[in-house]
């Protein structure tokens, strides 16, 4: 682990059993916990989709906020080993089944939810591409996290809620994640996209907790597609992110995804609200707009 962290792309990957390679189930004691994130923003609708599993136990969940009409729809499910569930990401080229870890450009997004109160939901995001900035950090107890995220990425959204549909472009964010965290760990995080004030395109990933060494994080910003590690961040409560150059991001919620819940191999409590930022970066990047989540968790794992 004395090469850790490592940040990427670059040379020095460490020889760890990586994505796209196998990673233990379990390794020191510990399970091995696995998530992809996808979110989407815009001026209609702000959503995601993700798969999350640790050790044995799958679990998928979306949410979709209407923002004119100020409705929110969303579902948490447990997913069976083997199981598709609600939320996946199609392999490329027309081949059948699911891939945990996205192809560079192109992948397919999608939601399918055919029982629920607002009727069948239906959900095909298609990404566009967007540079990867790779990590891998130590977790204590000689373990380690590996962790990929872009933001700012194009997404086509094609979204069917009962008889309702929006056929919209957004801009959105991927969050790939693979470790052996603590089995206590507690950590606040933050991805969302915008435009500053002198134009330029902006996307960003914050985190505090986890990954978030003060040097080779996974802390990311990208500036017209060029992504740049900002030093560490603190976050005040789920209302703003400061940054060590005095940098400000204030935040506004229109809508919130709580969960507390108590399994076998997991007890967490989390919350994740979305809505629109302003402020500062790094940089003197000062928004014009900015879309995108929030979120703090308290997961034994």
């Amino acid at each position: 682990m004395s090469s850790l962290p490592w940040r990427g792309p670059g040379s020095g990957r460490p020889d760890l059993p990586l994505p796209p390679d196998e990673m233990p189930l379990r390794r020191g004691g510990r399970w091995r916990k696995r998530w992809r994130y996808v979110g989407a923003y815009c001026d209609e609708l702000l959503l995601c989709a993700a798969r999350v599993q640790v050790g044995k136990l799958g679990q998928t969940f979306w949410a979709i906020w209407d923002r004119e009409g100020r409705q929110l729809w969303e579902r948490t499910r447990l997913r069976l080993p083997g199981a598709r569930g609600e939320a996946w990401t199609e392999k490329p080229d027309g081949a059948e089944g699911i891939v945990d870890y996205a192809p560079d450009e192109g992948s397919l997004v999608r939601i399918e939810a055919p029982r629920t109160e607002a009727g069948q939901v239906r959900v095909f995001l298609r990404l566009g591409g967007a540079r990867w900035v790779e990590s891998v950090c130590p977790s204590g107890e000689g373990e380690y996290v590996w962790t990929r995220k872009r933001a700012d990425i194009p997404v086509e959204c094609d979204v069917r809620v009962g008889e309702r549909r929006w056929r919209v472009e957004a801009r959105g964010v991927e969050d790939e994640s693979a470790g052996y965290h603590p089995h206590h760990t507690v950590w606040s995080w933050s991805a969302g996209v915008g435009r500053a004030t002198d134009g330029r395109s902006v996307g960003w990933n914050l985190v505090s907790g986890i990954n978030d060494p003060p040097e080779r994080s996974e802390r990311a910003i990208w500036v017209d597609g060029e992504p740049f590690e900002p030093g560490p961040v603190s976050f005040e409560g789920l209302e703003a992110i400061a940054f060590d150059d005095q940098s400000r991001l204030r935040f506004s919620g229109e809508c919130e995804r709580r969960r507390q819940e108590n399994r076998l191999l997991v007890r967490y409590t989390y919350r994740q609200p979305f809505g629109s930022f302003a402020g500062t970066l790094p940089g003197g990047l000062e928004l014009e707009q900015g879309l995108g989540v929030m979120e703090h968790h308290d997961a034994y794992w």
